[in-house]
């Protein structure tokens, strides 16, 4: 595999797609309907999905996407390599116009992502990763901000709706947090830029929400782990709902 060849690949997957959202953003019919889980759906989410699709399938790589057609775990679970989309993360803040949602696109490979970008439309920001090469925003590179859980005012990026019992529980754990808003994976790259320290999920994700910004994360320096452990998220899992998880920057020390 040629990472650096399918990076650009998807870069140009991102920016089409950023193309294609702009035009349902810029225009005054979204044609909002309600998916089965009762999320949003948009004219944007499925033009997005389009365009990625058919440049990636290019590749000869299979894609999942959040958009595309059902992939059965028994077909999908011997894919060694494969594409997780997320053509339109963020449909809420894009219905509300609010500028904050991301065009997501990883490659999964042995269950882990090894490449991901996630483009900004509104803002034309574009974040990509290569495992083991570092991470950049607009071709600069970026890293987390390293941090100490004892330390006081830590910034911790929260979903503007998902702030439960749990969340808040972490919350009060700290010393004096500073609590940021974003949405989409926007959350993700706050935090690989060093604009925060922590990002606890403890809500319900999927798959294709987290893969993309998780390896921008990580090779900024952070990581991605599920809650109360040290453990990474796998991906292509049966059920491709995300256990809850904690995204942080570079910590100083551990605290168990």
């Amino acid at each position: 595999m040629n990472l650096n060849s399918l990076l650009e690949q998807a870069k140009i997957a991102a920016s089409m797609a950023s193309e294609e959202i702009l035009k349902v953003y810029n225009s005054s019919d979204f044609e909002i309907e309600t998916k089965d889980d009762q999320s949003p759906l948009t004219r944007a989410d499925q033009a997005a999905h389009e365009v990625i699709a058919a440049v990636l399938e290019r590749t000869s790589i299979p894609i999942l996407s959040e958009e595309g057609a059902q992939i059965s775990f028994s077909q999908r679970k011997s894919w060694e390599t494969f594409w997780l989309i997320d053509p339109l993360d963020g449909t809420k803040e894009f219905i509300k116009r609010n500028g904050e949602f991301t065009v997501n696109i990883a490659l999964i490979h042995h269950r882990q992502p090894i490449l991901g970008v996630v483009q900004t439309p509104v803002t034309a920001d574009l974040y990509s990763a290569i495992k083991e090469s570092g991470a950049q925003k607009n071709g600069k590179k970026i890293q987390a901000a390293s941090f100490d859980l004892n330390q006081s005012g830590l910034k911790v990026v929260a979903s503007r709706s998902h702030l439960n019992t749990e969340t808040q529980v972490f919350l009060d754990a700290l010393i004096k947090p500073k609590i940021l808003s974003k949405g989409s994976s926007l959350k993700f790259l706050m935090v690989a830029e060093g604009e925060a320290h922590l990002y606890p999920r403890f809500a319900p994700t999927m798959e294709w929400d987290t893969a993309a910004a998780q390896i921008v994360l990580e090779e900024a320096g952070g990581k991605v782990i599920i809650q109360n452990s040290q453990t990474p998220i796998n991906y292509n899992k049966k059920n491709l709902l995300n256990p809850y998880f904690l995204a942080q920057g570079i910590e100083k020390n551990s605290h168990k």
